[in-house]
């Protein structure tokens, strides 16, 4: 019989854990006879200064999760990552929605968002974007619990079940109102300091954070690099395969756009979801799943407004010109870093045009097969760099 996994034989438990990392999963799903007890057990030796002990455990956690994964009817792919049996195959999720979405009054939001893990444990916040929405990190979440982290995953303004808290609120899309959405969050919540990790504009926002607000970052985990907008780059014209990338971008620029996208939203964010990842074979409940968010009420004008903004067709709000004046100077970031690049990221892949702008810890990983969406298409490959940043 093993040894019951209580208070008292931690250690015992930590020593056998640490002598046979590689061993099979025998050992290792004990321990969930300690489901009430290790998370704030793991807590103490994940926080404490003992980094050889915390940089095991994190591993052995993201083993126990990769462990129950393979039992679900996961398996392991040609890189040796958890992955879905099957050429990025999504019918075999492991988990089909979050059971619970909590709401708070953040700023000038009444915020939806889903929880996961202890109170007291380290925080992660995951930021999505468009048109995606929290369930790009439905896979993500129980990795980063196992490990030992809190999870939270709010909607952005005009998504899922986040409101404006005043119909007299102007609906604004402009960078910066993202990452003043998510410090509110924060606040609301009592967190003081958290690792921050986004894709698409949950990146930009991440990156936003990192610059203007350094002491609330722990750690950034950014999807395709350093997203910080500068409107008079941004209004310089590219190459015509270049322009072609961004062909949504203009048709929003048009009052047909708006109209066509608030009646095609659907078929707009399927195309959008084919388009930026060619290789995932998402099917129709995982897009349904997040395609609800997209009938927010405020939804069509947030979208509009930002890629507005962005060409500088549309005002922002002059109480966010000074944050955007230091933004448009491209500011670094010092924090600890991890960039991710995938196929989606094309000639920039391999990062070198943005490595300059992490001055803290940094690194950069590239996924081969992966498209735009890296949190929903390889769950295990975002977990590890988040887990891995805080090492840092």
């Amino acid at each position: 019989m093993p040894t019951p996994f209580t208070p008292d034989t931690f250690d015992e438990h930590y020593k056998k854990l640490k002598n046979s990392a590689g061993a099979t999963l025998g050992y290792p799903l004990q321990l969930a006879e300690a489901d009430d007890y290790l998370p704030k057990k793991l807590h103490f030796y994940m926080t404490t200064k003992n980094h050889n002990r915390r940089r095991f455990l994190s591993n052995a956690m993201m083993t126990i999760a990769a462990g129950e994964f393979a039992m679900m009817g996961f398996s392991e792919t040609k890189t040796g990552k958890i992955g879905i049996g099957g050429e990025n195959q999504v019918k075999k999720r492991t988990n089909n929605s979050f059971e619970t979405i909590k709401q708070v009054n953040a700023g000038v939001l009444n915020v939806g968002y889903a929880e996961a893990g202890g109170d007291n444990l380290p925080v992660v916040i995951l930021l999505h974007g468009w048109p995606y929405d929290i369930h790009s990190f439905v896979d993500v979440s129980p990795l980063l619990v196992s490990a030992g982290y809190r999870v939270i995953i709010p909607y952005q303004r005009g998504y899922g079940t986040t409101r404006f808290l005043s119909g007299e609120t102007i609906r604004n899309g402009q960078q910066s109102t993202f990452a003043m959405d998510t410090i509110a969050l924060m606040d609301a919540l009592g967190i003081k300091k958290a690792t921050i990790a986004g894709f698409d504009w949950g990146a930009r926002t991440a990156c936003i954070m990192a610059a203007l607000w350094p002491e609330r970052c722990n750690a950034i985990v950014s999807v395709s690099g350093y997203l910080i907008i500068n409107r008079e780059a941004n209004a310089l014209p590219l190459p015509p395969k270049g322009e072609l990338g961004w062909w949504y971008q203009y048709y929003f620029a048009t009052e047909r756009g708006r109209a066509g996208y608030d009646k095609y939203r659907y078929d707009f964010a399927k195309l959008i979801w084919t388009i930026a990842s060619p290789k995932w074979h998402f099917d129709d409940d995982t897009f349904n799943r997040s395609a609800e968010s997209f009938n927010n009420r405020d939804h069509v004008e947030i979208v509009i407004h930002n890629y507005r903004w962005r060409l500088s067709l549309a005002n922002g709000e002059a109480q966010y010109d000074d944050l955007e004046i230091k933004l448009a100077k491209g500011p670094v970031i010092t924090v600890p870093a991890i960039t991710i690049a995938s196929d989606f990221d094309g000639a920039a892949v391999d990062g070198k045009g943005y490595a300059k702008k992490f001055s803290g810890k940094y690194s950069h990983q590239i996924l081969k097969d992966i498209g735009h969406n890296v949190p929903q298409e390889d769950p295990q490959a975002f977990a590890q760099a988040i887990i891995e940043v805080d090492r840092f």
